[in-house]
């Protein structure tokens, strides 16, 4: 049991990387606080963590929504009396129409949205938390960045890359900062994974375009969210008191 007596908070619970990594984390003995904008797919979460035997807590609310954000740290913190890992899992590249868009046919609203979803909750979060886990004297964050942030993705556009390299330097930075209070501060990069967002896409391309995504991967599989969550787990755990400042590439082998 990792996690028991520990309090995560994790956004994008929902779904995808976020809702697998609450139920580990839940399954080992730790309380979520778990946050969606979602309420459907939130509720669905939680009664499903709920029914296994877990204990979390839903909180509505719009990752990048300044006063939403606070007002659901300050909440979960008097809930549960403390919070020990956050789980920055809000971000993603599918919120414009051509994921893959050439910077010659990114519009700058496009550049601007992926900017802003990729970053500002997970900054929005994590400036919230961090009084608390100073507190604390111990804390584990662990932000989602993607392989794209490395600049090795095809399927990706600049401003994707831009947005999630943004968030490797923002924990490279973050650890140096908050490492002499007891805090680690990781990240993973995942490649491609068959989150219920990104399934959909991938099974529409044709079935070569498809064997040549698996042949390409040295494990030969797609990753799939329990995947990343694995290692999202084993960063907020003590099995990683040691590690900060580090950015895992979860691809494959990729």
């Amino acid at each position: 049991m990792r996690f028991k007596g520990k309090v995560a908070l994790i956004t994008a619970a929902g779904s995808g990387i976020g809702r697998a990594t609450a139920g580990i984390i839940a399954a080992e003995g730790g309380r979520i606080a778990a946050v969606d904008n979602n309420r459907e797919r939130l509720d669905a979460a939680i009664a499903e963590i709920t029914a296994d035997g877990g204990d979390v807590f839903p909180f509505h609310a719009n990752a990048m929504d300044e006063t939403a954000v606070n007002g659901v740290v300050a909440d979960a913190a008097k809930r549960f009396g403390r919070i020990d890992i956050l789980v920055n899992a809000v971000g993603g590249s599918t919120i414009i129409a051509k994921p893959g868009a050439t910077t010659e046919e990114l519009t700058f609203a496009e550049w601007q949205s992926l900017i802003h979803f990729n970053l500002t909750g997970t900054f929005l979060f994590t400036h919230a938390v961090i009084p608390i886990m100073k507190r604390q004297s111990s804390g584990k964050i662990v932000n989602l960045a993607s392989i794209a942030g490395r600049g090795k993705s095809v399927a990706s556009s600049s401003a994707y890359a831009a947005a999630k390299g943004g968030i490797i330097a923002f924990t490279t930075k973050l650890s140096s900062e908050l490492g002499p209070s007891g805090i680690n501060v990781n990240a993973i990069a995942p490649a491609t994974t068959l989150t219920e967002r990104i399934r959909p896409r991938w099974e529409q391309r044709p079935p070569e375009d498809r064997q040549a995504d698996i042949e390409r991967t040295p494990m030969r599989r797609m990753g799939e969210a329990v995947d990343q969550a694995n290692v999202i787990c084993f960063l907020a755990s003590s099995h990683a008191d040691f590690v900060t400042g580090l950015t895992i590439d979860v691809t494959g082998g990729l």
